[in-house]
């Protein structure tokens, strides 16, 4: 049968349909967008702040992981993951800041399929209710074991580790310039001092 091809990022916004990866895969349009549960989400371009801490990261976590054999991808990397499951079809896609994969038969030509072990999330203006409530919830669902929420503004971190009970335990606050120690992996330690940057006055 025919299928429309969607080539506006308003023809999903706008449309009430639960939509699954295979649509996702076949949109046309160029703006960013993720799917929880098959409802569209757009994603507002990152600021310079935001862009700044994930530049920092990368420095660490590309020195880290280049002897481990566990492999980390930045965004844009589209990750599916296993809740909300239609018809046998993935209603889940995000593409967290960094995500963190040990298991590497999750991971295929169109990014990841499955749970990342440890995933890194950076909040800006636009976004502080979809990483602290809708992709927390997936993310526990999905048996993400570590995840890292990073407050550029005050210069802090949240870590929470899944328990045995597949529920995110939050770990006591992590202020700049004190150190984060992962607790899956604990030889990745860094002060958070080289992460967040000074901040201009408006």
């Amino acid at each position: 049968m025919y299928k429309k091809k969607i080539t506006e990022l308003s023809q999903v916004c706008e449309s009430t349909v639960e939509y699954t990866y295979d649509d996702y895969y076949d949109w046309l349009f160029t703006e960013r967008v993720e799917l929880i549960f098959g409802k569209v989400l757009p994603m507002a371009a990152p600021n310079r702040l935001h862009q700044t801490v994930i530049r920092n990261l990368n420095t660490i976590f590309g020195i880290f992981f280049q002897s481990k054999s566990c492999e980390y991808y930045p965004a844009p990397f589209d990750v599916r993951l296993p809740v909300g499951i239609k018809k046998g079809k993935y209603t889940t896609v995000v593409q967290p800041d960094l995500s963190v994969f040990c298991d590497l038969e999750k991971l295929d030509k169109r990014g990841a399929q499955g749970a990342p072990d440890l995933v890194v999330e950076i909040l800006s203006p636009g976004n502080s209710r979809r990483d602290m409530k809708d992709k927390f919830e997936v993310y526990e669902l999905a048996g993400v074991r570590e995840y890292w929420i990073f407050h550029p503004i005050d210069s802090f971190v949240l870590p929470y580790l899944l328990n045995e009970e597949g529920k995110f335990v939050g770990l006591p606050a992590v202020h700049s310039p004190d150190t984060l120690i992962s607790r899956i992996f604990p030889e990745l330690s860094f002060s958070l001092g080289g992460i967040f940057p000074e901040q201009e006055k408006e």
